[in-house]
């Protein structure tokens, strides 16, 4: 907003847009040919882009559990 002054004095507000170079460019869309194999993807339960993967999170989980290969150590006895 960028304020002005009229000849009697009043102030008024007018609305300047921001030059186009400062503007974000815009999101492109994706081409419909992608959305339709995202949708068909999705329908057959496959992993997309951008998207969670419980599968991936299992598969990449560790998978050794505190004391499988080695005991614990015993904890000290605090004399209680």
């Amino acid at each position: 907003m960028t304020t002005t002054y009229s000849a009697l004095g009043r102030q008024r507000r007018i609305f300047v847009p921001p030059p186009a170079s400062s503007l974000p460019p815009p999101t492109p869309q994706d081409p419909p040919i992608y959305r339709e194999l995202m949708r068909v993807w999705a329908d057959r339960g496959r992993a997309l882009p951008g998207r969670h993967d419980p599968e991936w999170v299992r598969l990449a989980a560790p998978t050794v559990a505190r004391g499988q290969f080695s005991e614990f150590p015993a904890l000290p006895h605090d004399g209680r």
